[in-house]
């Protein structure tokens, strides 16, 4: 454990003498455009197994690349995936916590949560979150840390399990999600070379899946409790003001009583606008497709609610413009985000415009078929290249759509079925989301650990997270080979 402890403190020092991200994400720019240069220049290239499209590298420094990056630098910044999401749940969430609702519903949250249990708590409902799509990241990962602020842990500790949960949720969970639709339906038109009448289920992995919540539990709260919690300094005590109190004051009891009714409220008008036939939240096959793309904005329309209603309830909020300001007061909380934002728009642009990722991982997909291995040993490298891969193309879907048509009909010649070739896929591409740069909520992430730590860089974070990621990745790896070995169905139907 010591030796473990050494490694990460040289990380995070070493990360730590690294610039400010927001600098650091202009220097990864600046090397993305170099690096293209050299790419065009020497003819790199890639054959899209899709679509038999020859892809070139491009040369970032061209004179159409540079007049995009001018015109479409506003739209760069306004259509990054998470700006959207991460300011309009933060809206509701902020009125929530400056009104006092979220720290004093914690507080009386975890004096009846006993110590241990509470980090097994964080990590699940963080794989649980996975069926809201990115809704976890922006809400439950800040809460976390609120969470543990209140239960006398470190506030960091538990951002870094909530993350863990959260990313790892994209490989595990208890019920099906909308990522099992889309990744079938790539592996089964990519199977479909070979075999035109295959079918692969969205229920492909859904038995792996569930077995997965397990043990992503247990490991991601041991790695908290017993690795990552004791490396960290103790918490600051301001963030931590409700605690210790034994007793709910009169005001904040009736706040609390306040928010049940509303939320009971906000609830059944929610089923009303989802259940009825026709309803908004239906679509024309009466389908809850617009239920699930809505979550983050009921999300936000909820804590705003509830957080109102506790304000006037505890009389934190006296008029409408109590409610503006709290609300005003967290966007400005925001700030930091907003620049690390900007410039990550544009390095995860720059990059895709570079093509250097698909050229990446079409040539990855090739090193696996020439290596000549088959059965475990392929299904381990997988995982792998899936891991490494992610490094550079954020997207699960993206990247299956590139790679899926040349690894699943290589897998299927050797004797592994599309079913299994998906999840060792899933596996490696959901472990390494926590320590990648291109993720997109990894700035966001950052910013709230700073809400506890100004000090807290990037290399803090990667070597918070680092250990999630190998354990993970590895205890996963390990259940899917004795899956393998002991011939147990991947999923319903499934041999």
């Amino acid at each position: 454990m010591r030796a473990i402890e050494s490694v990460l403190d040289r990380i995070e020092v070493v990360g730590n003498r690294l610039p400010d991200p927001v600098t650091l994400f202009v220097i990864l720019i600046a090397i993305v455009f170099g690096i293209s240069a050299i790419a065009a220049f020497a003819g790199l290239s890639a054959i899209n197994p899709a679509t038999n499209e020859v892809i070139d590298a491009v040369n970032l420094f061209s004179s159409d690349i540079v007049r995009n990056i001018l015109v479409d630098m506003p739209k760069t910044f306004t259509n990054f995936p998470p700006l959207g999401t991460v300011l309009v749940a933060m809206i509701g969430v902020g009125v929530a916590e400056k009104s006092g609702l979220i720290s004093v519903g914690l507080s009386s949250f975890v004096r009846k949560v006993s110590k241990p249990l509470l980090t097994y708590a964080v990590v699940f409902a963080g794989i649980m979150s996975s069926l809201a799509a990115d809704a976890g990241y922006v809400v439950l990962v800040p809460l976390a840390g609120v969470l543990f602020s209140a239960a006398g842990r470190n506030p960091i500790a538990g951002i870094a399990a909530a993350f863990a949960g959260v990313s790892a949720g994209y490989s595990s969970n208890l019920l099906l999600t909308p990522l099992d639709a889309l990744l079938a339906g790539l592996t089964e038109s990519s199977g479909r070379i070979l075999d035109p009448d295959l079918i692969v289920p969205m229920t492909a992995n859904y038995y792996l899946m569930i077995a997965l919540v397990p043990l992503f539990v247990v490991i991601g709260a041991w790695i908290t409790d017993k690795l990552i919690e004791p490396r960290l300094p103790l918490p600051n005590d301001s963030h931590a003001d409700h605690r210790n109190h034994s007793l709910l004051e009169k005001e904040q009891a009736r706040g609390l009583r306040w928010v049940i009714w509303t939320a009971l409220t906000f609830l059944v008008g929610v089923l009303l606008i989802t259940l009825p036939d026709g309803a908004p939240l239906r679509d024309s096959q009466g389908g809850y497709a617009p239920l699930l793309n809505s979550l983050v904005s009921l999300i936000s329309m909820g804590f705003l609610s509830i957080g109102i209603a506790y304000g006037i309830g505890a009389k934190t909020i006296r008029n409408d413009k109590d409610v503006v300001n709290m609300a005003s007061e967290s966007m400005s909380d925001m700030g930091l985000y907003l620049i690390l934002a900007f410039v990550a728009a544009h390095f995860i642009v720059f990059f895709s415009w570079s093509n250097l990722g698909i050229i990446l991982a079409i040539n990855g997909a090739e090193v696996i078929r020439a290596t000549g291995l088959s059965g475990t040993a392929l299904v381990v490298l997988l995982i792998a290249l899936s891991g490494f891969l992610n490094l550079f193309i954020g997207s699960a879907s993206a990247k299956w759509a590139l790679i899926g048509p040349v690894l699943v009909p290589m897998f299927m010649l050797v004797g592994v079925a599309p079913e299994l070739t998906q999840a060792a896929y899933r596996i490696g591409d959901s472990v390494t989301n926590i320590i990648t740069p291109l993720m997109p909520y990894l700035p966001m992430v950052l910013v709230f650990a700073r809400r506890y730590d100004k000090s807290f860089g990037i290399g803090g974070l990667i070597a918070t997270m680092l250990p999630y990621s190998v354990a993970f990745g590895i205890g996963s790896s390990v259940l899917l080979v004795i899956w393998m070995l002991v011939g147990v169905p991947l999923g319903p139907g499934l041999g």
